[in-house]
């Protein structure tokens, strides 16, 4: 019997839910390239290693134009990373789907990829700063769904708790996020993807085909929020369109 693709997000989310949170598994290795200005600077030296000892996946650094399986360069396309003497350098993924090169992506606009980025200096000066807002690379998220459905759900049944839109500001928990707001957070989708799995609403959310039935001996304890499949990816499409809220600029770690 073949799942859904959103029974099998719920199987892995849930699976993710129950293992340690310490357990930090290596990926495979893979090779990085760089131009030579960018070598010449000791950063490479500096990056590399302290990204290998918190995951334990080793990274070669080989020359520009060697076969590697990802690249920092200034004249490609790819995620902005870090701004240097020179400009800005984007890192670029050469083989798809390669666990370490998205795991070093990942790590490298992370908290502490950053402050590994910004703490390198030379003779006293700091050589690498982060990328301004406008430099960095964006990445739209959409989803298949009809969006105008997708609005009126979740005016009917998320518009219980959260602010939706504007005619549902007086009648939300004040003491819940509004979907502008979740927009705003740089995880946004994975939360809108999760929801179901994520406190309060497993209490009381049923998706056809995704989740398990309420316990017989634990009802919801409200009026069930129950979805089709089709609904859930209208709100989906809703919420993908749904401008973030303004919520200033990011803290800087001194």
């Amino acid at each position: 019997m073949r799942l859904h693709p959103l029974k099998l997000v719920f199987v892995a989310l849930t699976a993710l839910a129950i293992a340690p949170l310490h357990a930090v598994h290596a990926a495979e290795g893979f090779r990085l390239s760089a131009p030579e200005a960018l070598v010449k600077t000791g950063f490479l030296k500096h990056l590399l290693p302290r990204f290998s000892l918190k995951t334990g996946t080793r990274i070669e650094a080989v020359a520009e134009g060697e076969s590697a399986d990802a690249s920092f360069a200034q004249d490609e396309e790819g995620r902005a990373v870090f701004s240097g003497p020179s400009g800005l350098w984007k890192m670029q993924t050469l083989t798809s789907d390669h666990d370490g090169v998205v795991q070093f992506s990942d790590w490298l606009i992370s908290d502490v990829g950053q402050r590994t980025i910004t703490a390198f200096a030379v003779d006293g000066e700091n050589l690498f700063s982060l990328p301004s807002q406008e430099q960095a690379a964006v990445v739209e998220v959409s989803f298949e769904g009809d969006a105008a459905t997708g609005a009126q759900l979740s005016v009917l049944h998320c518009g219980r708790c959260h602010t939706v839109n504007e005619a549902t500001r007086f009648s939300a928990l004040g003491s819940t996020p509004s979907f502008a707001v979740l927009r705003a957070m740089q995880d946004w989708d994975l939360r809108f993807q999760s929801f179901y799995l994520l406190n309060p609403h497993p209490a009381f959310t049923q998706i056809a085909d995704v989740t398990d039935p309420f316990p017989i001996d634990r009802p919801s304890p409200i009026i069930p929020l129950e979805l089709t499949i089709a609904e859930f990816e209208a709100i989906l499409a809703y919420v993908s369109a749904v401008p973030p809220a303004d919520l200033g600029a990011p803290l800087k770690h001194q």
